[in-house]
């Protein structure tokens, strides 16, 4: 069963209500990773699911990188992160748009 960015399970059959989220300091540096298909403006289209909740100065870096094949691309954003609220909308909005294709 993949958890993604949620962590922990939900308490039952011996899983933990751990959420790795609370252990980071805020703010804090967060590399968050989403991957799609190459041409469309993915990356530019992530960068602004990232920034809508940020704001531009706090998006420290960004790298794209193509698969071996150029069929996929994916994009690493390095943000400043105020708290884990922020970070959960980030991923929920990736979540919701039908170009990401999986996040880490």
């Amino acid at each position: 069963m993949n958890q993604g960015p949620n962590g922990g399970g939900n308490g039952q059959n011996g899983a933990s209500d751990y959420d790795p989220f609370d252990a980071l300091d805020y703010p804090c540096r967060f590399e968050i990773k989403a991957m799609g298909r190459s041409g469309n403006r993915f990356s530019a289209m992530v960068q602004n699911i990232v920034t809508r909740h940020i704001g531009e100065e706090d998006l420290l870096n960004s790298q794209v990188r193509p698969s071996r094949h150029g069929n996929y691309e994916s994009i690493t954003c390095i943000i400043r992160a105020s708290n884990k609220a922020q970070i959960r909308a980030i991923y929920a909005d990736l979540a919701d748009c039908q170009e990401v294709l999986m996040t880490l």
